[in-house]
């Protein structure tokens, strides 16, 4: 009887060393993935942080693993946002009645932490929330509809910008940076396949992604456009600068608040993806009797 329990004490020794040199020599690199989901944007348009128009969202993602807790993250996004004062419950901003929408290109590094030790393939191991932090930078460049027609506002000045009457307005960038924060929770299938979900707050430098931020610049900076009969129309900065003529009287007085240019635009990402493993094979060392 001794000597069976023994033997079996002694095999099972041998099978967990064999295990363990297995996985040891199994060197995890990272994942490669891919992911679609929804953004969402917050700012001048929408206030009170509703989630109530989601929009696509997508990207590619590459996290290089240092160890089974640490790694980094290069990612590349897409996100279509946008957003309409005809969402709001304020009055204010109902007679306001702006709107935009923007495709948004967004390229991030982030650090990564898995808080489990994460092993795909290997029983215990194979799940683990995660967090990542980085920077990155985006290009965005918001539009709206008059009339059936697409505009870009940005080169519109839409609150002076580029107007001698407001030297100090500059027109905007189509590019700001944005510090991702996301946290999730991946699943590996198998040693090759996970699956994952994540939400990603995208805290920016811009206060301009809904093209609203400061004051209006009043009717004197869009001077209306003459016609060959010698009539004048109004340009399409002025209409759309001030759209509040399509709810009533027109709001849009010199130097009244149009936006709040003390809180920068934010958008979040919600994400559900899949990642391939990458792996490399190590051969054991002569000192843990297993030839190489």
């Amino acid at each position: 009887m001794l000597k069976r329990t023994v033997l079996a004490f002694v095999i099972g020794i041998t099978v967990i060393k064999a295990d363990a040199q297995l996985y040891e020599s199994n060197i995890r690199q990272g994942e490669f993935g891919m992911a679609i989901g929804l953004g969402h944007y917050f700012g001048d348009l929408n206030t009170r942080a509703a989630i109530n128009r989601p929009k696509f969202s997508g990207g590619l993602f590459f996290i290089k693993q240092f160890n089974n807790y640490i790694g980094i993250k290069i990612a590349g996004d897409y996100a279509f946002l946008g957003y309409s004062d005809v969402y709001s419950k304020n009055e204010v901003q109902e007679r306001r009645n702006l709107s935009f929408n923007t495709n948004l290109w967004e390229a991030s590094l982030s650090g990564y932490f898995n808080f489990f030790k994460f092993m795909p393939g290997v029983e215990g191991y194979h799940y683990t929330p995660y967090v990542s932090l980085g920077v990155g930078v985006f290009s965005y460049d918001p539009y709206a509809f008059l009339q059936g027609q697409k505009y870009f506002l940005r080169p519109l000045g839409t609150e002076g910008q580029g107007d001698s009457l407001y030297p100090d307005r500059k027109p905007y960038s189509s590019m700001a940076l944005c510090f991702p924060l996301t946290v999730g929770f991946k699943y590996a299938l198998n040693e090759n396949l996970n699956v994952f979900g994540e939400i990603g707050y995208r805290f920016t430098t811009t206060d301009y992604l809904d093209d609203v931020s400061t004051t209006y610049a009043g009717p004197e900076a869009f001077p209306a456009i003459p016609q060959p009969d010698g009539s004048l129309i109004p340009s399409p900065a002025y209409l759309l600068q001030d759209r509040s003529y399509e709810t009533g009287t027109p709001i849009g007085i010199k130097g009244r608040q149009r936006g709040n240019s003390l809180q920068k635009d934010t958008y979040v990402l919600l994400h559900f993806g899949i990642s391939i493993n990458l792996s490399s094979y190590k051969c054991p060392s002569p000192k843990n009797g297993i030839k190489q």
